[in-house]
């Protein structure tokens, strides 16, 4: 059966199915997405799987990437593939891409499929990068677009560093304005037609989409004539490898005036912005003048107030020799209140040297505190409490079961705590950035309640202590380095009171957190 016999039946379903849609105007603002990458060292020999989005999930593959003196060589391999038709009719095949962390997507190729299967074999200068793999209406495409159907994933024995890659896609309906327009470009389909061909009757349809005739004519013309020798040579049953090489010739010049339009249309747009942006200064600069004048108006009422303000002005002399008289009245009556308020102001500074004294008394509190929590555990004080910082490796690896040697020091601690009243206790807990967000969390809750209950066995009322894991979320430490990790892997006990001069958190579990060292 000849390979391209499935397209015409899935073009043919599109179709159909195309001419129900209402037409609408193409977008051409791009999305982000992001997939997983990998740096390849020279002389690395990878093999890299391939899984299927939720727009293809039957979908699989895998590649081997070697490096070599000068690039990288990927050779893929894919099955279980539907035909690109089935995303609509403006897709006719499926190309591969390497994206930088940096965001640059590099065309790796088109995949022609055989029975769902399709092979790839490429060479690329990037260094680390991520792969995926894009429905698209031709091969000769410059930027994917969002119908991305695979990405690469990573097995443990990979090696490397993963990286996250974020990339821009095209946005849905960039490559269609109408059903009319993708009628024609598959108008006349049957399965001899070499695939090639449909392509680059779809490129240049989608540069006249972008409005390439208006914007870059030229490069549109050469496209067409490029196209035109492509199916004159088809007609007259030429060389299928010319015939080919022909159309992806035209299809590449369509992608040039395709992607010259998108930039002169975005430079007409801006050039529209600057003009109206200079309109908006114009209009300002009146505004301002009309404003100049209003405050000249203001300036000239205000010194005719400043003539009425002199008359006032003798009057209030008047007013205030009466004041004068009134005011030696009030003198009198001062002195009375002077001497009570007087008798005010030494019952405040006894009050004061009270209030002092208290806080005093609170400080050394505190200051003993901090000094027998120092001998079992690092303590430091802070705005926000006492805050003892476990940093021995407290729980089993990965486990939440307290070691002996944490709780000797928790039964240490809370033989300190019970000593004084009012305190409340918050075990805090953080995690290193390694495992997922959702484990993080759950393993520093897990620990952070572990401490919490073995305290509250050891007499601490529970209503006085709360926890909570904070997971990777807070970290002390770069988490680049084994070092950074080490730290960041740590629990804190927060103390606080109106004991020791701080004020407990009325809500102390919505701040606590709580994470032991894995």
């Amino acid at each position: 059966m000849n390979k391209y016999l499935p397209l015409l039946f899935c073009l043919a379903a599109s179709l159909s199915t195309a001419q129900t849609q209402a037409s609408y105007s193409p977008k051409t603002e791009p999305v982000v997405r992001t997939t997983k990458a990998l740096h390849y060292r020279p002389g690395a020999n990878v093999k890299i799987e391939f899984r299927g989005t939720e727009l293809m999930q039957s979908a699989s593959g895998e590649a081997r990437v070697e490096g070599k003196k000068t690039n990288i060589e990927v050779d893929a391999k894919f099955e279980g593939m539907d035909s690109a038709t089935k995303f609509g009719l403006e897709y006719l095949t499926y190309v591969a891409w390497a994206v930088s962390p940096q965001g640059r997507a590099v065309n790796l190729g088109e995949l022609v499929l055989d029975h769902g299967k399709g092979h790839l074999k490429a060479f690329t200068d990037l260094q680390t990068f991520g792969m995926i793999v894009t429905a698209e209406p031709y091969s000769a495409v410059t930027q994917p677009d969002n119908m991305v159907v695979m990405e690469n994933v990573f097995s443990a024995d990979a090696g490397g560093e993963e990286i996250s890659a974020k990339y821009e896609l095209v946005r849905s309906g960039t490559y269609s304005s109408s059903n009319t327009h993708i009628q024609d470009a598959i108008f006349g389909i049957d399965p001899k037609t070499p695939l090639e061909l449909f392509e680059a009757r779809n490129a240049v349809r989608i540069a006249h989409v972008a409005q390439a005739d208006r914007y870059a004519p030229s490069i549109l013309s050469k496209a067409e004539l490029q196209l035109r020798q492509a199916e004159e040579a088809y007609g007259r049953k030429q060389n299928k490898s010319a015939i080919e090489a022909a159309a992806r010739e035209a299809a590449q010049t369509a992608e040039e005036a395709r992607v010259m339009a998108v930039q002169q249309k975005a430079q007409e747009e801006a050039q529209a912005q600057a003009a109206a942006e200079k309109k908006a200064a114009e209009e300002r600069a009146a505004k301002a003048q009309a404003d100049a004048e209003a405050q000249a108006r203001a300036r000239a009422e205000a010194e005719a107030a400043k003539a009425e303000a002199l008359k006032a002005a003798e009057e209030a002399a008047r007013q205030r020799q009466e004041a004068e008289k009134a005011k030696a009245e009030a003198l009198a009556q001062q002195q009375v209140l002077a001497a009570e308020t007087e008798k005010a102001r030494q019952a405040a500074a006894e009050s004061d040297k009270l209030r002092q004294q208290a806080e005093n008394e609170k400080q050394e509190l505190r200051a003993r505190l901090l000094q027998q929590l120092n001998s079992v555990l690092s303590t430091r004080d802070t705005a926000r409490g006492l805050i003892a910082n476990m940093s021995d490796v407290l729980f089993k690896s990965g486990s939440f079961e307290l070691l002996p040697g944490a709780r000797e020091r928790l039964a240490k601690v809370s033989g300190i705590v019970l000593a004084y009243q009012g305190l409340r206790l918050a075990v805090e807990g953080h995690t290193d950035s390694i495992g997922t967000d959702e484990y993080n969390r759950r393993l520093s809750e897990q620990r952070a309640y572990a401490v919490r209950d073995y305290l509250v066995q050891q007499g601490i009322e529970a209503e006085a202590i709360s926890a909570a894991g904070f997971g990777k979320s807070e970290p002390v430490a770069s988490n680049d380095t084994p070092e950074g990790r080490q730290q960041n892997r740590r629990v804190e006990l927060v103390v606080s009171g109106n004991a020791i001069g701080t004020v407990a958190d009325a809500n102390p579990a919505a701040s606590a957190s709580t994470t032991l060292q894995k």
